[in-house]
């Protein structure tokens, strides 16, 4: 079961339950998979960046001077996919955010123990301003949660407040829902679509199955 939670934010429209039912059909081949989760990645992003602070600045259109808002200059945006899966987020995280910076993180799920095992990280970097630093981590699937706990972590060490960071998920099971907000009740995540439970393997049920696989035809 999964508590009230106000950053719990979970994503449901038409488009959003097309490209789900798109994803989860196993008969749908692993293009059908990109295509439908290319296109629910830029719906969860863009619900994600709505904490990004704006500014207020006066520009000419071909008509007129006015006054208009846009994305804080001043800000450090960093996508953080989790390999592998994560990578479907980052092209179009770039089209929407051409000024973030990605930081990729690599870990796998050990299948006996289902803890992340750490493989590449390219997070190590000076920050000089936490304030200013927001972070939007990309995983396709939230089961257990210990790979995104893992990675949060990764960021809040180095001072960033838990609510500049913001998880985006697809599909989520309540157990790892429940433990990113116990180890980390400030961040933010956005899903589209929290399923019944995981089963003996740690896999979410209904789910879709394993999304690298699905996505990279592996």
């Amino acid at each position: 079961m999964v508590p009230e939670q106000s950053n719990l934010k979970i994503i449901a429209n038409p488009i959003v339950n097309q490209s789900l039912c798109t994803m989860r059909n196993k008969n749908t081949d692993t293009e059908g998979v990109r295509l439908a989760a290319r296109k629910l990645t830029r719906i969860l992003l863009y619900e994600a960046t709505k904490n990004l602070p704006q500014k207020d600045v006066e520009i000419e259109t071909p008509i007129a001077k006015f006054k208009t808002k846009t994305i804080n200059p001043d800000i450090t945006i960093i996508i953080s996919p989790i390999l592998r899966a994560g990578l479907i987020f980052t092209d179009e995280a770039v089209d929407i955010l051409p000024q973030a910076t990605i930081r990729h993180i690599g870990m796998y799920r050990d299948e006996n123990t289902l803890k992340p095992v750490w493989y590449y990280n390219k997070v190590p970097m000076p920050v000089d301003n936490p304030m200013n630093y927001y972070v939007y981590i990309t995983d396709p699937m939230l089961a257990t949660g210990n790979s995104l706990t893992e990675a949060i972590k990764l960021y809040v060490d180095k001072g960033i407040p838990e609510t500049n960071i913001c998880c985006v998920c697809m599909i989520s099971a309540p157990d790892g829902i429940n433990k990113i907000f116990s180890n980390y009740p400030g961040v933010t995540l956005i899903v589209a679509a929290v399923d019944s439970h995981l089963n003996e393997h740690g896999y979410i049920v209904p789910g879709m199955g394993d999304a690298g696989d699905r996505i990279f035809n592996t």
